[in-house]
């Protein structure tokens, strides 16, 4: 599961609202406000980083369900989109419904016993690993 950043704010705000009160207990309020400031600098990576990362992910899954040809089978009109509208919902929407391309596109090469498709599985694969990295947070790095 991956929570929207929306829905990480809303839930800090509320956790900020409930320890602003005088009857916290202080170790309580001071570890709270700890975990409030880790995920909005959490926040701000991935908010910040977003856009690219959407971007980058969908045009690399596009050039894999365009390179697979009719494997892709009714993903293939995926292949030929553009990221139009560079907003953060339109970009995971387009990501979502790629990604399921990729996922029907993956279980057709998987099903077959030919050199092309164990290529394409292989470059299915690179891109998943490729796909991690880019989630990757800075904090995970050190």
């Amino acid at each position: 599961m991956k929570p929207d950043i929306p829905a990480v704010l809303a839930e800090l705000a509320g956790l900020v609202a409930r320890n602003a009160a005088p009857d916290v207990d202080p170790a309580e309020r001071a570890g709270a406000l700890s975990l409030s400031a880790a995920l909005l600098g959490m926040a701000a990576e991935a908010w910040d980083g977003a856009t690219q990362r959407l971007v980058e992910e969908n045009r690399a899954l596009r050039a894999l369900l365009a390179d697979a040809g009719d494997r892709a089978g009714p993903m293939a009109g995926l292949a030929g989109a553009e990221d139009d509208d560079l907003t953060i919902s339109v970009l995971s929407a387009a990501n979502a419904r790629l990604r399921a391309g990729l996922i029907m596109l993956h279980a057709a090469v998987e099903a077959e016993d030919s050199p092309e498709a164990r290529a394409l599985e292989s470059r299915i694969w690179q891109e998943l690993r490729l796909s991690t990295d880019r989630r990757r947070m800075s904090s995970a790095l050190a």
